[in-house]
C-alpha cells in the first residue's frame, strides 16, 4: 500500500464522473440489507474460555457502506458524499414507509405468514427510525472528519484517516443506534444491549481495518479513471448545503 503525495488544488474534477452513480448504487444497496436483514438479529461467538460475547448480526456487511463512504469522500469530496448521504436517508424513509404498508395490508384467507411477517417486519418503524438517526450523525461524522484530515494529511497516509473517520462515525452510529431500535424490548435486556454496542463499534472499526487493502486498492483505482484529486480547502459542511462545494 503506498499514497502518492498530493498538494491541495493540484488535480481539478471533471464535470461528469465515470463511475461516481455506481459507487452510490452499492452504497445504497447495502445500506438498505444490513438494515432490513441483519439490524434485528443478535447473534454471539465463543470466545476462549467458553464465554458467550454478542453482536448485531448486520455488523459483518454493515461496515462495507463505511468504507464506500469514505471511498466517496475521498476520490469524490465531501460534498457528492453529502448527496449520497442523502440518497441513503431517503431509501431508508422509503423502506420504513414500505414495510409498515405491506404489513398493515390484511392477509389473504390461508396464508399463514402474518404473524412471522410481523415479527420480522413489526418493528421496522422503531429500527428505521434509529438507522436513520444513527446513519445521518455518524456518516456526516465520518465523512467530514476523513475530509479535515485528508487537508490536514496533505492527502497522505490514507489508512490514518479512514481508520480515524471509522472510530467517530462507527462510534456514534452503534451509540444511537441499538439503544433507539432495541431498549426495552423483549430479549434486548440492558447488558445485552450495551454489550452489543460495543461489540458493534469494535468489530466496525476491526473491519474497517482489515479491508484497509481493499480501500486503497479501491481509492487508488478510482482516482485513476476519474482523473481527480480532490481537497475540501473551501467547502461548505453544512449537511443543509447544496451544490458540489
Amino acid at each position: 500500500m503506498s499514497d502518492e503525495p498530493a498538494k491541495p488544488g493540484d488535480v481539478i474534477a471533471p464535470a461528469r464522473f465515470k463511475h461516481y452513480d455506481r459507487v452510490m448504487a452499492a452504497f445504497v444497496t447495502i445500506l438498505l440489507l444490513s438494515n432490513l436483514i441483519g439490524a434485528s438479529k443478535p447473534s454471539y461467538v465463543i470466545l476462549p474460555g467458553g464465554m458467550e460475547w454478542s453482536f448485531g448480526a448486520g455488523v459483518l456487511f454493515f461496515p462495507v457502506s463505511y468504507i464506500i463512504g469514505d471511498v466517496l469522500t475521498e476520490v469524490y469530496g465531501y460534498a457528492r458524499a453529502r448527496r449520497v448521504i442523502w440518497t441513503g436517508f431517503a431509501a431508508l424513509l422509503f423502506m420504513a414507509f414500505m414495510a409498515w404498508a405491506v404489513v398493515s395490508l390484511p392477509a389473504a384467507d390461508g396464508w399463514d405468514g402474518q404473524e412471522a411477517y410481523e415479527k420480522v417486519f413489526g418493528n421496522t418503524w422503531r429500527i428505521v427510525a434509529a438507522s436513520m438517526i444513527a446513519f445521518w450523525a455518524g456518516e456526516f461524522a465520518n465523512s467530514y472528519v476523513l475530509a479535515k484530515m485528508k487537508v490536514w494529511t496533505k492527502g497522505k497516509a490514507l489508512w490514518t484517516r479512514t481508520i480515524g473517520s471509522t472510530v467517530v462515525g462507527q462510534g456514534l452510529d452503534s451509540l444511537i443506534f441499538y439503544p433507539l431500535a432495541f431498549y426495552g424490548l423483549a430479549g434486548w435486556p440492558p447488558e445485552l444491549l450495551w454489550q452489543v454496542v460495543i461489540s458493534q463499534w469494535l468489530i466496525k472499526t476491526a473491519w474497517e481495518a482489515i479491508l484497509t487493502p481493499f480501500t486503497y486498492l479501491a481509492v487508488n483505482w478510482l482516482k485513476r479513471e476519474e482523473g481527480v484529486e480532490i481537497f475540501d480547502t473551501d467547502t461548505d459542511f453544512s449537511p443543509f448545503a447544496t451544490g458540489d462545494r
